[in-house]
C-alpha cells in the first residue's frame, strides 16, 4: 500500500504488529485523536490506559508480573493550554515541559533520542496538536545506523485538512530485530467517519486480536475546546 495514498481505516488489519501508533486528524469543527499500543511480551501486555484528570496514564494490569517499567510506564496524552501531546514515552514530559516554557517542543526533543532497547531501538513518536486550528505536528527520533549510536529526528508539519488524517507508528512489521518506522506518516480518510464510537471500534477491531493492548480515542471540539475520551483495554474487557 501506498502511505500517501488516502487509507480506510480498515488498512490497520494489514500489520499484525504496529508497536505504538498514533492517528491525527480533522472533521468539521472536530479534531479526532487516536493513541494504541501494542505488544508481544508479557512485561509489555501487563498494561492497561485510564484516564487521570485531564491526561491518560498507563498503568500495570498485575503488579507481580511487572517487570522493567522504564519504558512501558507513562503519560501517553497530556494538555498544556490549547496544546495537546501525544506520545509513546516518557517525551511527553520533555514536551510538555518545552511548551510550558516557551521552548520550541523540536528544539526539546533533539535532545532525546530512540529508546535504548537494543536491538530494536524502538523510535519515539509524537503528536502535538493546536487545539483551536487543528493543525499539528508528528515526529519520530529513530536509530539511524543499526548500531544504537546515532539518531535521525524527523518533523512532518500538517495544516488541517477536514476528511484527512496522518498515522505514525513505531515498527513496520513482526520481526527480529523490529524494523523501524519507514517514510512519511500514513495519509489515511476520515470522510466516511461519522461519529467517535465507529472511529474507535474501527481502530480497536482492526488491531491484530492476539498483539493489541490498549486504545485511546478522542474528539475535541474545536470552538469550545471541549474533549470526548473514549478507553478500551483488552485485558480488562473493554
Amino acid at each position: 500500500m501506498d502511505k500517501n495514498l488516502d487509507q480506510d481505516l480498515s488498512f490497520l488489519a494489514s500489520n499484525e504488529y504496529w508497536g505504538r501508533g498514533i492517528l491525527t486528524g480533522n472533521l468539521p469543527g472536530t479534531i479526532c485523536v487516536a493513541y494504541f499500543i501494542m505488544g508481544r511480551s508479557q512485561n509489555s501486555r501487563n498494561r492497561y490506559f485510564y484516564q487521570e484528570d485531564d491526561r491518560i496514564a498507563i498503568a500495570p494490569y498485575d503488579m507481580e508480573k511487572l517487570e522493567d517499567p522504564s519504558l512501558i510506564i507513562y503519560y501517553p496524552v497530556k494538555k498544556v493550554n490549547d496544546t495537546l501531546i501525544v506520545t509513546n514515552g516518557d517525551q511527553t514530559d520533555t514536551i510538555e515541559e518545552a511548551i510550558s516554557k516557551g521552548v520550541p517542543f523540536q528544539d526539546a526533543l533533539r535532545k532525546r533520542c530512540f529508546e535504548p532497547d537494543a536491538p530494536n531501538y524502538t523510535p519515539r513518536i509524537s503528536a502535538v496538536i493546536d487545539q483551536d486550528t487543528g493543525d499539528f505536528v508528528l515526529s519520530i527520533l529513530k536509530n539511524q545506523d543499526g548500531r544504537g549510536e546515532l539518531c535521525a529526528r524527523y518533523f512532518y508539519e500538517y495544516s488541517c485538512q477536514e476528511g484527512n488524517g496522518r498515522f505514525i507508528h513505531t515498527y513496520e512489521r513482526n520481526d527480529e530485530p523490529l524494523p523501524s518506522f519507514q517514510g512519511e506518516p500514513w495519509s489515511v480518510d476520515l470522510s466516511v467517519v461519522s461519529d467517535q464510537d465507529l472511529f474507535t471500534e474501527k481502530i480497536w477491531n482492526s488491531l491484530n486480536s492476539e498483539n493489541k493492548i490498549s486504545l485511546v480515542t478522542m474528539f475535541v471540539d474545536k470552538a469550545s475546546g471541549k474533549r470526548h475520551t473514549v478507553i478500551k483495554n483488552k485485558r480488562m474487557g473493554e
